[in-house]
């Protein structure tokens, strides 16, 4: 079962017209989208966004239950895109990303996202597009492999891992999430504590085959253009990568493009576009012990200035 995080906080910092449109970039098992339209009035609408067929597939469910919500396959990172093809023409009043990989994802074995159970090496939130896992590392240079480890996994044995990677391929393809996890173990000396040694490599390996912080710039890229005055942009993140690209976004918006020095400009050019709205929020400590998986979890609220 999926537990959506800081539910009441993000959706209490999202919703402030009942009439409003929002966005649910990331619908997941709709948690966060049932309670925006608990919040919503009749005139209300939101829209639940989703790359996982699995995930659309309760969105759709959703949709036929409450006229109120609309659903469309694909990434936050084509936000702009998907919301035209469902015939939103005006500004929405928020935006919701909750980031990072669901709990149904994480469980079921077959998708591959991780070594609790032996399953095809896939990590792919749409299993229909793009390479999976295997794919990847059967076809990637041994410095690409040690880079993606090293940036988007902090894995400081990196390249013991990618040199092990490209050595077992060489007997044999890697095709299963416990042939991965088995050969990080051995490559990685030593062990942190209540941690399996894999969970770095998987976690970076996740990123790149899904290009989540491609997708999560290409997203931010577009929010001022989607938000209409006043409108919120809320994000949870559940690790530093996710949240310092976040963090950067909602300050370089909020100062203002860089003019240079002596160039006539109105004042109204020079105006930030977001303000900040409070400090990161992070889960309670109650919220953690119920949900350990929420323990990571950062979230940022901004705000579309007129």
């Amino acid at each position: 079962m999926h537990t959506s995080v800081l539910l009441e906080e993000s959706v209490s910092a999202l919703v402030v017209h009942p009439d409003g449109i929002y966005v649910d970039g990331t619908f997941g098992r709709g948690g966060h989208s049932r309670a925006i339209l608990a919040r919503l009035g009749q005139a209300g609408r939101l829209i639940g966004l989703d790359r996982d067929p699995d995930a659309v597939a309760v969105a759709r469910a959703l949709a036929r239950e409450d006229p109120r919500f609309s659903t469309c396959q694909g990434s936050f990172g084509a936000i702009g895109a998907l919301l035209g093809t469902l015939g939103v023409s005006r500004r929405v009043d928020g935006i919701l990303l909750d980031l990072g990989v669901s709990s149904p994802q994480l469980d079921r074995a077959e998708r591959g996202f991780s070594f609790a159970a032996n399953g095809p090496l896939d990590m792919r939130m749409d299993p229909g597009s793009g390479l999976s896992a295997a794919q990847w590392l059967a076809g990637a240079e041994r410095s690409e492999i040690e880079r993606v480890l090293r940036d988007f996994g902090d894995e400081r044995f990196a390249k013991r891992i990618a040199r092990a990677v490209v050595e077992a391929r060489a007997e044999t393809p890697i095709t299963t999430t416990a042939q991965l996890a088995e050969l990080v173990a051995r490559a990685v000396p030593t062990r942190e504590p209540g941690k399996h040694p894999a969970t770095r490599t998987f976690q970076a390996l996740r990123i790149q085959v899904n290009d989540e912080l491609g997708e999560l710039r290409g997203c931010l890229n577009q929010v001022c253009d989607l938000l209409g005055d006043a409108g919120r942009l809320v994000v949870i993140s559940f690790h530093s990568l996710e949240d310092r690209i976040v963090k950067r976004f909602i300050r370089d918006e909020a100062q203002g493009p860089k003019i240079p020095k002596g160039v006539p400009v109105q004042a109204s050019e020079t105006r930030g576009r977001l303000r900040a709205m409070g400090k990161p929020l992070r889960p309670s400590a109650d919220e953690v012990l119920g949900n350990p998986r929420s323990r990571s979890a950062v979230m940022r609220v901004a705000e579309r200035l007129a």
